[in-house]
């Protein structure tokens, strides 16, 4: 791990939560993760940089109107591999690698760069007998979308198919307790992608574009300096 700021902790949990904040409009998530790094001037050095990020995990807190509306249709979300849904409908998947490198903001479009994998953990939506799965969760920040494999009735449907849009407008500040940082309050979004293949599957025309999914609450562990 490289940091390069003096600060430690505070660079390093900015560094892995800036990829929450970059998206401030679903018109601006179309770049890729390629494309984005491909910004970065040769002259603008990164104020930090973290070659290999783990634990801890990325929740989110399913949106009422979201769970109402998966009630009315009779589909019943459940957690697949590590995932965890609490009592309070609270959704919760490891994170299991990833990488992050960030720059001033305004020196690069865009600032935060890299990658957070979730892999072995996701989503299952049932009903009517079909069954989809959304796993291996992948966050891209600066397209500020959260990319993931898509499988119906065991079989897999997409690789890596786009799922959720994140937008960070509604980002609460910063927080740091001991050796971990914490970034919360990002609203994800259903991307157009991921409804019309619900739709489908289930023979409903009810998800839409932008459906708020929940709030998300993003914990890692951050290694000393």
């Amino acid at each position: 791990m490289k940091l390069h700021l003096p600060i430690a902790l505070t660079s390093a949990a900015v560094l892995a939560f800036g990829v929450a904040a970059c998206g401030d409009d679903e018109k601006t998530s179309s770049s890729s993760s390629g494309s984005t790094k491909s910004a970065a001037k040769a002259d603008v050095k990164p104020v930090a940089q973290i070659d290999e990020v783990t634990g801890q995990d990325t929740a989110v807190a399913l949106d009422s109107g979201f769970v109402e509306a998966l009630t009315s249709l009779k589909v019943t979300p459940g957690p697949v591999g590590d995932a965890k849904i609490s009592k309070e409908g609270v959704a919760s998947f490891p994170i299991t690698g990833g990488n992050v490198t960030y720059y001033e903001p305004g020196t690069v479009s865009p600032f935060v760069q890299g990658e957070l994998a979730h892999d072995g953990s996701g989503l299952s939506l049932e009903a009517g007998g079909k069954k989809v799965e959304l796993t291996d969760f992948l966050i891209d920040p600066g397209a500020s979308v959260l990319t993931g494999k898509v499988s119906v009735d065991g079989k897999v449907a997409a690789e890596s198919a786009p799922l959720f849009f994140l937008d960070g407008r509604t980002l609460n500040p910063l927080a740091t307790e001991g050796q971990t940082a914490i970034l919360e309050g990002t609203t994800v979004k259903l991307k157009a992608e991921a409804a019309d293949l619900l739709n489908q599957t289930f023979a409903i025309d009810a998800l839409k574009e932008g459906l708020v999914i929940g709030v998300a609450k993003i914990t890692l562990d951050v290694p000393s300096a």
